[in-house]
């Protein structure tokens, strides 16, 4: 490269490797999730029953790792090779991916600020379809108990939503010992117990409204969940904020390195004929030429 000719402009080492170092760390991150995600399947014997993955009535918790993860592993890649090799393509593929995902997220946010009754009730649906299928995965099971800890509620609306799950409903046909009960993550915590008692929201819906109160948490999840956007609106906004304008600068980062590689190709000058190597069998004509 020594023969070639360029005419002042040069590629910007700070944005190459920042760019580089930066998706370097995503995309180890998204293999990391998705290996996560492979490996809780195989726990769970899905990668030997692919067809499993679809049985499951509610959310299985697997797939946000490997969502999550796959996305992180593409942007994270295409950053990051595209970086190092000065690889157009690559660039523009994830500024484009990487201005795909904020253009849905700001649409998204607009959508769920003017629609906030129809996301209301689908928030209900998603979580009563969680509730029917409580017991078939063990992942679910554990996400559901962590967001009924962590918000102090039960059910979407109140704890009578568990009659949709066949294990806690108040039917004369329930042959469950969880009949007319709740998860133990319904239950209001006494300070004093060292260890959790699972058993504490048995039968407990079969008692009188008034003394229910006593020992679970009565609030639905949905009310519980506006109330926590309501009391950290200040916090949300600021991550979502926060993301956003990482999102923007990365664009704006990756589009500048693109610019400055076009432009050192575009003033790129081929070397003079007589600086040229050519190959040993061409010395002759070589010679002949330019005599």
């Amino acid at each position: 490269m020594s023969g070639n000719h360029f005419k002042g402009h040069e590629v910007s080492c700070c944005i190459k490797y920042f760019i580089f170092g930066f998706n370097i760390l995503f995309w180890l991150l998204g293999m990391a999730l998705v290996g996560i995600g492979l490996w809780a399947w195989s726990e769970k014997g899905v990668l030997s029953n692919i067809s499993s993955i679809t049985d499951l009535g509610g959310l299985d918790p697997v797939w946000l790792f490997m969502v999550v993860g796959g996305v992180m592993f593409i942007l994270g890649f295409a950053g990051c090779i595209g970086a190092l090799r000065e690889n157009t393509f690559l660039l523009k593929f994830f500024s484009v991916f990487l201005g795909i995902i904020f253009f849905l997220e700001l649409t998204t946010g607009v959508l769920a600020f003017v629609f906030k009754d129809w996301i209301k009730d689908q928030l209900n649906l998603f979580i009563n379809n969680n509730i029917r299928a409580y017991r078939d995965d063990i992942d679910l099971q554990n996400l559901i108990d962590f967001t009924q800890e962590y918000w102090e509620c039960c059910g979407a609306f109140g704890a009578d939503d568990w009659n949709l799950n066949i294990y806690f409903n108040c039917t004369d046909g329930n042959p469950s010992r969880e009949k007319c009960g709740v998860p133990f993550s319904c239950c209001t915590k006494d300070p004093a117990e060292d260890v959790i008692n699972t058993q504490c929201g048995y039968d407990i819906r079969a008692k009188p409204d008034s003394e229910q109160k006593d020992y679970i948490n009565i609030k639905g999840c949905v009310p519980q969940f506006e109330k926590w956007l309501q009391d950290n609106l200040t916090l949300v906004a600021g991550i979502f904020i926060g993301v956003a304008l990482l999102q923007i600068f990365g664009i704006c980062l990756a589009q500048n390195l693109v610019s400055d590689i076009e432009a050192v190709r575009a003033s790129w000058v081929p070397p003079p004929l007589s600086m040229r190597r050519l190959p040993p069998h061409s010395s002759k004509k070589a010679s002949a030429y330019y005599s």
